[in-house]
């Protein structure tokens, strides 16, 4: 008789909205994945090395050119310096590398922190290594409250989650956390799996602030980046894991058991581009703040409200002066009703707390953009 390994888990709720705004012809805020092309020269060299042949499994770390390249970007954007042969890692996409670096550490009766709102894949690989996530919640800006997650460490606490800039909320962290965290990890010996995936998209100024920026944290760290999110290639799924020799040899252990290696065309593809354009990255927080300002200001004869997200490229509206609907519920109406799919923000939480809030991706072209805010502006109270 099958037993499940993962009972509470079915179709995740992005694919559900997804399919619906298929079904119904809605424009589709839901999913996060940009619906404009991404650099026409990346495009044009995953034909390029494709049609040469390179389609042979790479090394299982990754091409050494795209690791170099990888390398040469954190120390040229970040000043963080990188061995690109023992501290990199090439992989099918951020997913992959945070379970494996999941698998690696946390062993059965390990407890995970994780924050509150959380992106969905943490927990389900935290199950499978035999441990145990611990919810707490971020407040009510979505900021970490230290003093609750210092409460929340056992002796059994293992690895500490860390997602910034955060999917939904798009808040970022701070200078001031990056120093609490590593005095809570080095206080208790904990290890940190860090999903930075956003880490160009980081508005208003403000800077972000990576684990491997701080000298304790750099040794304690799986920092996990997406060339997806990066290049808007998210159908690409590739990216790469970076942390210290000694997490890296456990990671690979893992990483060369689950898929190996990373897809080489687009490997190749990644190299070049990011030989030739180094500094593309550094556009695209000012390309990406103008849709975050132009779909909000699109928004202002609506009854929602907001605080403009600080970093990603999603945007959380308050319903809560048009209905007191559940917010699950609510997208799917809204889907159906005036074509424009999001994702219920209580969907992140083990807890909801008491809030009417909805994620919308704004990776969206203005015209798209623009036809979901007049949509939405139409919706009666």
């Amino acid at each position: 008789m099958l037993h499940s390994k993962l009972p509470q888990v079915g179709t995740t709720i992005f694919t559900r909205m997804s399919a619906l705004a298929t079904e119904t012809g809605a424009l589709n805020l839901s999913q996060g994945f940009p619906d404009f092309n991404p650099p026409q020269r990346l495009a044009q060299a995953l034909g390029e090395h494709a049609l040469a042949g390179n389609n042979q499994y790479a090394p299982m770390a990754g091409l050494p050119r795209l690791r170099e390249a990888v390398a040469a970007q954190l120390l040229r954007h970040r000043r963080v310096d990188v061995d690109p042969e023992t501290e990199v890692t090439i992989v099918p996409g951020a997913t992959e590398g945070i379970f494996c670096a999941i698998q690696a550490v946390v062993r059965p009766g390990d407890e995970v922190v994780v924050l509150d709102p959380v992106y969905d894949s943490y927990e389900p690989a935290i199950e499978l290594a035999g441990g145990r996530a611990i919810h707490v919640p971020l407040d009510t800006d979505f900021a970490i409250d230290w003093q609750r997650i210092s409460e929340a460490v056992t002796p059994r606490t293992r690895v500490l989650m860390l997602n910034s800039p955060h999917n939904p909320s798009g808040s970022v962290i701070t200078r001031n956390d990056l120093d609490e965290l590593a005095s809570l990890v080095e206080r208790h010996d904990l290890l940190v799996c860090s999903d930075e995936v956003y880490e160009y998209l980081v508005f208003d100024g403000a800077e972000h602030c990576s684990v491997l920026s701080h000298p304790v944290l750099r040794e304690r760290s799986f920092a996990h980046y997406s060339f997806g999110k990066t290049f808007s290639v998210t159908g690409w799924k590739t990216g790469y894991c970076v942390a210290s020799p000694r997490l890296t040899e456990e990671f690979r252990k893992v990483h060369q058991y689950v898929t190996y290696v990373a897809v080489t065309p687009v490997q190749h593809a990644l190299a070049d581009f990011m030989h030739e354009d180094p500094d593309y990255p550094l556009s695209l927080a000012a390309s990406y703040q103008r849709r975050r300002d132009y779909f909000l200001g699109a928004l202002g004869e609506s009854r929602f409200t907001w605080k403009p997200a600080s970093g990603s490229y999603f945007q959380l509206l308050d319903y809560s002066a048009i209905t007191d609907d559940v917010d699950l519920q609510l997208c799917e109406r809204w889907t159906r009703e005036h074509g424009v799919a999001s994702i219920p923000v209580s969907y992140f939480y083990a807890e909801p707390p008491e809030q009417k809030l909805l994620r919308f991706c704004f990776a969206k072209s203005d015209e798209v953009l623009l036809q979901a805010a007049e949509r939405l502006c139409a919706i009666p109270s």
